[in-house]
C-alpha cells in the first residue's frame, strides 16, 4: 500500500502565504517610504523657512546697521564742521590781542611830525600811506616800525612831494608778527 500525499494545496497555500506577505511587505514599504520622504520633505521645507526667515532678519540688521552708519557720517561731518568753526574762533580770538598789539606798536612808532593817511591790513601785511614833514621822518619812522615788536620788515615803496614840498606823502608796507597758532584777520580797512 502506497500511500500517496498531495502537496499541491499545501504548496500553493504557503505560495499565496509569501505572496501576501511580499505585497504586505512591499506595501507597508512603499508606505514608509512614503511617509519617511514626507518627513524629509517637511524637515527641509522648515529648515529652508528658518534660513529665510534668519536672512531676513541679517538683511534687517544691515539695514538699520547702513542707518546708523549713515547718522555716524553725518555726525563727524558736523564734527569736522564745528571744530573748524572752534579754529577760526581761536584765530580770531588770538587775532584780537594780535590787533591791540599793532595798533600800540603802530602808535608807539610814530615819529613826531608823521601821521597815517590810511592804513590797510590783508592777512598779515599792512599798507600805511601818511604824510611827513621831510624825508628824514620817512626814515625813522622806518626805523621805529622796525623796532616794532609786533612788526618786521618795512618796505618803503614811494614817496612823493606835496604841491609846494613842504610836506612829503609815502606809501609802506610792514609784516606783522603772528603769535603761534593765531592768522590775522583778512582785509581789515580803518
Amino acid at each position: 500500500m502506497t500511500i500517496e500525499i498531495n502537496l499541491l494545496p499545501w504548496r500553493e497555500e504557503a505560495r499565496g502565504r509569501r505572496s501576501r506577505r511580499f505585497y504586505l511587505t512591499l506595501g507597508l514599504m512603499a508606505l514608509l517610504g512614503l511617509g519617511g520622504g514626507y518627513a524629509m520633505s517637511r524637515y527641509y521645507t522648515h529648515q529652508h523657512e528658518a534660513q529665510q526667515q534668519r536672512n531676513a532678519y541679517i538683511q534687517e540688521q544691515s539695514r538699520q546697521l547702513d542707518t546708523a552708519l549713515l547718522e555716524i557720517d553725518e555726525l563727524e561731518a558736523a564734527r569736522e564742521q564745528m571744530l573748524g568753526q572752534v579754529e577760526i574762533f581761536t584765530s580770531l580770538q588770538l587775532g584780537r590781542a594780535q590787533t591791540v598789539h599793532v595798533f600800540s606798536d603802530l602808535v608807539t612808532s610814530l615819529v613826531d611830525g608823521v601821521r597815517y593817511t590810511s592804513l590797510r591790513r590783508q592777512e598779515a601785511n599792512l599798507s600805511l600811506s601818511g604824510l611827513a614833514d621831510n624825508n628824514r621822518q620817512v626814515s625813522d619812522q622806518l626805523r621805529g616800525l622796525d623796532a616794532a615788536a609786533s612788526l618786521s620788515e618795512p618796505s618803503l615803496s614811494e614817496v612823493e612831494a606835496q604841491e609846494g614840498g613842504e610836506r612829503r606823502s609815502f606809501s609802506l608796507s610792514v609784516s606783522q608778527q603772528m603769535p603761534e597758532g593765531g592768522a590775522a584777520a583778512t582785509e581789515d580797512e580803518t
